[in-house]
């Protein structure tokens, strides 16, 4: 891997000025990042070559009145060029890290059926397949 991994914070958003091709879901809304980058709870990597981010992970400590906290990793996207070069793994590694100073012992992601890349992904990051039935509400 030749990207540098980066912990955004709210000193380093600018990172984020030169984002590749399918990193994110949607467009980065500086509002809403100001306001994740704010919350010590959510934590947002990035990789960077050439100046341009890669790829991209984030999660947060899901806090629980029974248990210590979960780290739910909520989204992980590289550009396609980028796919297979470490880069997703180093990503996990770091965001697995940070959880575990968060006082963090158990990591869950959820994932498309169909998506068999990030299946396999996920499984040879020593993820353990759990099938569950999820739920959504969008709100009106």
């Amino acid at each position: 891997m030749t990207a540098s991994i980066h912990h955004i914070t709210a000193a380093n958003t600018s990172l984020l000025d030169n984002v590749g091709p399918d990193v994110f879901d949607h467009a980065i809304d500086r509002n809403y990042l100001a306001a994740y980058v704010a919350d010590p709870r959510h934590a947002l990597f990035v990789a960077v070559e050439n100046g341009a981010v890669v790829g991209h992970i984030r999660g947060n400590a899901h806090l629980q009145p029974d248990r210590a906290p979960d780290l739910y990793i909520d989204n992980l996207g590289t550009t396609p060029a980028h796919q297979r070069r470490g880069i997703a793994a180093g990503l996990m590694d770091a965001l697995i890290a940070w959880g575990k100073t968060q006082g963090c012992t158990y990591a869950w992601v959820a994932t498309e059926i169909d998506n068999d890349g990030a299946k396999g992904f996920y499984a040879a990051q020593r993820f353990m397949h759990d099938p569950i039935a999820m739920f959504a509400l969008e709100f009106d």
